[in-house]
């Protein structure tokens, strides 16, 4: 089962290298020798706007990155918009054949809608069960987790990550927010996990059914507060931190 990485946003900016290079550098790590590094972008959160201009800037920065790691990326954007799109036969054989799969920001409620139960995230699902790195950036990051907000309510996400909620973009927002959104929604069983821009986190291997290590990475912090907790962890560039009461899922 591959890593999951969930970013605060301000994806592809510059000073965004240090998570970016960690997923490609976990990707390459699982891909066969002397072979390219597959990456898929799927502009799904920004469907509602620019999803070619996201997913470009995205293919942009991973070529970038791989090219100062030496290593050969043959990034692309994959174009899932819709429910046509997200049922696409050969657009879902280029997720399931990708070594790496990217979620960039917009609305996680499209994210939610269009993919859930798609072929298309059945294809991720299938290349993660391989080994596939898949990460999310502010709304992918949020769609990715086992609740989400969205601009009509708070409901189900995607749930490749249990027991938490993501909110990216968190420098800019108090906690006391979030944890008052959290109460008034009825999920107070859920930690949350705050993630500032330019910053990502990463799963590390570990026993299933264990408190999720994950590495930080980039220019601010992550913050992991759990339920009913009052003292918050906090993870900079390089550090693990626990998140007790998550778990990554197979979905």
């Amino acid at each position: 089962m591959g890593p999951i990485g969930l970013h605060g946003g301000g994806e592809f900016l510059a000073g965004d290298e240090p998570f970016l290079r960690l997923l490609a550098e976990t990707a390459a790590g699982r891909t066969a020798a002397g072979s390219a590094l597959r990456i898929a972008v799927v502009p799904t959160a920004a469907a509602g706007r620019r999803p070619d201009l996201s997913g470009a800037h995205g293919v942009a920065a991973f070529r970038s990155v791989g090219a100062a790691l030496g290593v050969a990326c043959a990034a692309e954007v994959v174009p899932i918009v819709d429910a046509a799109s997200a049922a696409d036969p050969q657009l879902a054989a280029l997720l399931a054949a990708s070594d790496l799969v990217y979620l960039p920001g917009g609305d996680p409620g499209l994210v939610v809608r269009i993919l859930r139960d798609s072929p298309a995230w059945r294809s991720i699902l299938a290349a993660r069960a391989g080994g596939a790195v898949v990460a999310g950036a502010s709304a992918g990051a949020m769609a990715l987790a086992e609740w989400t907000w969205t601009p009509g309510g708070g409901g189900a996400g995607l749930g490749a990550v249990s027991g938490l909620v993501v909110v990216p973009h968190f420098e800019r927002v108090p906690p006391a927010f979030w944890q008052a959104e959290r109460t008034a929604h009825g999920r107070d069983d859920l930690g949350i996990l705050g993630l500032d821009e330019r910053t990502g986190v990463l799963s590390l291997p570990g026993e299933a059914g264990r408190e999720s290590a994950w590495r930080v990475a980039g220019a601010g912090a992550a913050t992991w507060l759990a339920p009913s907790s009052a003292e918050p962890i906090v993870g900079r560039d390089g550090e693990t931190i626990e998140l007790r009461g998550s778990a990554l899922a197979a979905v």
